[in-house]
């Protein structure tokens, strides 16, 4: 007991240190506001996700079961909505438009759904149409199995890459030890399917006997970010961890993430959960944070509408209740800066077809960033 508790504090002070020693971990607060904040969209209680529409109209889910379509300052609920499992983290989650959405109209949802035979949930993904606000040609792509009745850990978020490929990301349910090492089993993994929802022939595992052959890579804890970086057309995540740990990852073709046989994080309960936070064969992020923010939705910037913000990556901090920009050089985080201090738990953050940059705060709305001149 005694040598359990001196390694606990032992591995917490590497953790501090490390953290101590890393410039990436050190937040600055701007000296004065490079914008101000409009309410674009209010009495929103839990917007997980939202997109654009051509017309500039915003579809938003709440976490609960709707999906809300505003236009011209006025919202409608959208009917046919898959049935959600809205439990603890699960429910109604992200929402993506097909890269070719002016000729397909396809929309894709991911959504913690109780098809299966077991009790509970698991996250699955759908597409359909928007027809006089109802979803049409309904169509379940995948599945995970099996449901369970654990609250936590349902990621998700959709990407598609410059290939069209779509992308999506599972979080391991709460089974750290069971699902996100086991190619065989869904969770912890970031998966990739044709938009229809075939399989691509050149997935990393298909033809390992018995995978889940849609897995694209795996060893993930909680993905709730998922993006195309908007030069290289690298699918990049972010992860929930333990206590610390939270992670950026440039997601790669049959990748080991390593989780949990490492990790910058540690129990909640303040113990150890390994001593290792490298592993041959296995990934390291890019970057990682110490204490955890709680990351949720991310953006690159790629709009002149900010004095000095192009290039840059913005993550929400449900944790901590901010949105913060992350200065790139390349792969590396080179500067944080803390946005919008104390607003509330920031969920989903996009840049819009005007350029600007949106932001969803639980309990609250979506937020316009309007730059002062």
């Amino acid at each position: 007991m005694k040598n359990s508790i001196i390694f606990t504090l032992l591995f917490v002070v590497m953790l501090n240190f490390s953290c101590a020693q890393n410039p990436e971990n050190k937040t600055i607060t701007p000296k004065e506001a490079v914008f101000t904040t409009k309410l674009f969209v209010d009495q929103l209680q839990s917007p997980w996700g939202f997109t654009f529409l051509p017309d500039k109209s915003i579809l938003i889910t709440e976490k609960e079961g709707e999906l809300i379509h505003f236009s011209n300052g006025k919202r409608s609920i959208i009917g046919n909505i898959p049935e959600v499992y809205n439990r603890g983290q699960g429910g109604l989650l992200d929402i993506a438009l097909h890269p070719n959405y002016t000729e397909n109209e396809w929309i894709y949802l991911t959504y913690a759904s109780t098809d299966g035979h077991e009790k509970g949930g698991h996250t699955a993904i759908m597409r359909a149409k928007l027809k006089n606000n109802s979803l049409t040609e309904t169509q379940v792509l995948y599945k995970a199995t099996p449901n369970t009745t654990k609250g936590q850990h349902f990621g998700s978020r959709i990407a598609f890459d410059t290939n069209g490929y779509l992308f999506f990301s599972i979080g391991e349910r709460g089974d750290r030890d069971i699902n996100p090492q086991n190619i065989k089993r869904d969770g912890g993994k970031i998966y990739r399917l044709h938009d229809d929802g075939q399989i691509p022939k050149d997935n990393p595992f298909i033809n390992e006997k018995g995978a889940k052959t849609a897995i694209y890579s795996y060893g993930h804890r909680n993905p709730q970010g998922l993006i195309k970086h908007p030069l290289t057309g690298e699918i990049w995540d972010n992860e929930h961890g333990p206590r610390g740990g939270d992670e950026i990852n440039i997601i790669k073709k049959g990748a080991n993430y390593g989780w949990p046989l490492v990790t910058y994080g540690i129990n909640y309960g303040g113990t150890p959960i390994t001593d290792k936070t490298k592993m041959q064969g296995m990934e390291q992020p890019i970057h990682y944070w110490v204490p955890s923010i709680a990351p949720s939705g991310m953006e690159f910037v790629t709009s002149d509408k900010y004095k000095n913000w192009k290039g840059s990556l913005l993550v929400g901090s449900l944790a901590f209740q901010y949105l913060e920009r992350l200065v790139m050089d390349g792969n590396k985080v080179v500067t944080r800066e803390k946005l919008m201090d104390g607003m509330g738990r920031v969920r989903g953050v996009k840049q819009g077809p005007d350029g600007y940059i949106y932001v969803a705060v639980e309990g609250k709305g979506i937020y316009k960033l309007i730059p002062k001149k």
